[in-house]
């Protein structure tokens, strides 16, 4: 019997062992990278574990939330938002934040992705509100950066800080859709209207400046004829008063050389006087109209003419 109950308290011993050795297996705590827990005492906060090894004391100590740090993103369904000229249109966000607090993550809010989402469609219709529909579909970036302000400091006594917000679709009425396609495509006709038309009006401007240029050119050349006729003229004549000019001294320089040679034959008052008559016969022979002869030719002409009287006389009497 001694046997039997040794045995069983041996049983329980062990027992009581593995027991023993659990609970402190489960009160040994390994804290991943960018985690954090929150540990409570009797219910009431305690500490909040960061990355590593921990241990709790076994019953009293528990892990009331483990919470993940990194940055995370929610995609909130479509919410209905009306603008400021009573259009109804469907809007679903995109939010992008992270824990910053993890103990008031756990005790600032029940629900804090339900309350981020209530929030963010709230914040949102006060928004669209203030805008009209042409405003709101292209301001996106405005209504990003006004509900990310607005939300981080709504979420900031949560623990959780609103890092980025986008406006993943909006979606309006179909009949504004409709709308806004046939404007669009109006609008694409006139745009192409209008850069058919400037087309047409600079290929016009070209050709009127290809014209303009090619009646300068050809005014340009044919002043440049022009010129270059005229300075082949003016060469021309340059060249003939040249050639007069050096005729001129020639004949200069051939009565220089005549008068010369007389004058060294030794010439005399007779003979000059004679050349002289010669070239009054010349004179008389051109085209003038009245020569004045000198009084010294003149007298000599008598001369001339008494002798030629007297020569004739005598063979008419030899005849």
């Amino acid at each position: 019997m001694n046997t039997a109950f040794i045995g069983i308290g041996t049983i329980l011993f062990l027992i009581i062992l593995v027991i023993v050795v659990l609970v402190l297996i489960s009160c040994v705590k390994i804290v991943h990278q960018a985690q954090a827990v929150v540990v409570e005492r009797l219910g009431a906060y305690l500490t909040t574990w960061s990355t590593g090894l921990h241990f709790k004391l076994p019953i009293i100590d528990r892990v009331a939330r483990r919470i993940d740090l990194k940055e995370q993103v929610v995609d909130f369904p479509p919410q209905p938002v009306i603008t400021k000229d009573n259009v109804t249109m469907q809007i679903d966000t995109v939010i992008f934040y992270v824990i910053t607090d993890p103990k008031m993550f756990c005790y600032g809010v029940a629900s804090p992705i339900v309350a981020l989402e209530n929030l963010t469609a709230t914040t949102l219709r006060n928004i669209i509100g203030d805008l009209e529909l042409d405003e709101t579909l292209t301001s996106r970036e405005t209504i990003n950066t006004k509900m990310r302000a607005e939300l981080d400091r709504a979420t900031d006594p949560w623990g959780i800080k609103v890092n980025r917000v986008e406006l993943k679709n909006i979606i309006p009425p179909t009949a504004i859709r409709d709308a806004m396609e046939k404007q669009m495509k109006a609008e694409r006709e006139r745009r192409e209207a209008i850069l058919r038309a400037e087309g047409e009006k600079k290929s016009t401007v070209l050709v009127a400046e290809g014209q303009k240029e090619s009646v300068i050119l050809e005014a340009e050349a044919a002043k440049q004829a022009a010129i270059l006729k005229a300075e082949a003229e003016k060469e021309k004549m340059i060249r003939e008063a040249e050639g007069e000019a050096e005729a001129i001294m020639k004949v200069q320089q051939a009565t220089a050389d005549g008068l010369r040679f007389l004058k060294e034959a030794g010439a005399d008052n007779a003979v000059l006087t004679l050349r002289s008559l010669e070239a009054f016969e010349k004179a008389a022979n051109g085209k003038a109209t009245k020569i004045i002869i000198p009084s010294e030719i003149q007298g000599i002409a008598g001369l001339v003419k008494s002798i030629t009287e007297v020569a004739a006389d005598d063979e008419n009497k030899q005849a």
